[in-house]
C-alpha cells in the first residue's frame, strides 16, 4: 500500500504543480476520487469479486462448453437417423420396385390365362355350334327323306289306285293277310 501512495504521490505531482492546491486534501477532487477508486477495487478485491466473475465465467464457459457437447450430440443422433430414414427409404423404395415388377409379371400371367381361357371357350362354342349344325343338317335330311317318302307313298297309292281293279284289290288283301299270318305262326 505504502509502494502505491508513493506512485500516487509521484505522478499527482504534476497535477499538484498545475493546481496550486495540495494533493493529499480532501478539498482536491483527485486526490478524492484516487482513494474513492482505491476504497472500491479494495473492495472488490477483500470480497473477491474478481475470483466470482471468474468462477461465473467458468461455469458459463463449462455450461457452454456442455451445450456444444449437446449439440454435437443431436448432429450425430440426427444425422443417424438420417441415415436410418434414408436407409429406410431406399429399401421401400427397392420394395416396391420389386412390387411393381410383381404385378407386371402377375398381370402377364393373368392376361396369358384370360388369353388361354378365351380360346377355350371360343373352342367350346365352335364345337358346340358344330354339333348344332349337324344336329340341324340331320334333322333336315331326316325331314327330307320323310318326306320324300311320304311323296313316294302318296305316288304309289295314286299309281295304284289308278291302275288297280276291284278284283286286283281283294287279291292284294288276301296276299297281305296270307303274309302277316305266315309270319305271325
Amino acid at each position: 500500500m505504502k509502494k502505491l501512495v508513493a506512485i500516487l504521490a509521484l505522478t499527482a505531482s504534476p497535477a499538484f504543480a498545475a493546481s496550486g492546491k495540495p494533493f493529499f486534501s480532501l478539498s482536491n477532487t483527485d486526490f478524492v476520487v484516487t482513494i474513492s477508486f482505491l476504497v472500491f477495487v479494495g473492495v472488490l478485491l477483500y470480497f473477491k469479486v474478481p475470483a466470482m466473475i471468474a468462477r461465473l465465467l467458468d461455469g458459463r464457459a463449462a455450461q457452454i462448453k456442455a451445450e456444444l457437447e449437446e449439440a454435437r450430440a443431436l448432429r450425430d443422433e440426427a444425422k443417424a437417423v438420417l441415415a436410418s430414414y434414408e436407409k429406410k427409404q431406399k429399401e421401400v423404395q427397392e420394395q416396391s420396385e420389386r412390387i411393381v415388377a410383381s404385378a407386371k409379371e402377375e398381370a402377364m400371367a393373368a392376361a396369358a390365362q384370360a388369353k388361354a381361357d378365351l380360346k377355350a371357350a371360343i373352342a367350346r362354342r365352335l364345337a358346340a355350334a358344330e354339333d348344332q349344325i349337324a344336329s340341324a343338317e340331320a334333322s333336315a335330311i331326316r325331314e327330307v327323306r320323310e318326306k320324300a317318302i311320304a311323296v313316294a307313298v302318296a305316288a304309289a297309292g295314286d299309281v295304284l289306285s289308278k291302275q288297280m281293279t276291284a278284283e286286283g284289290a281283294a287279291a292284294s288283301i288276301d296276299a297281305a293277310i296270307a303274309q302277316v299270318e305266315a309270319k305271325l305262326h
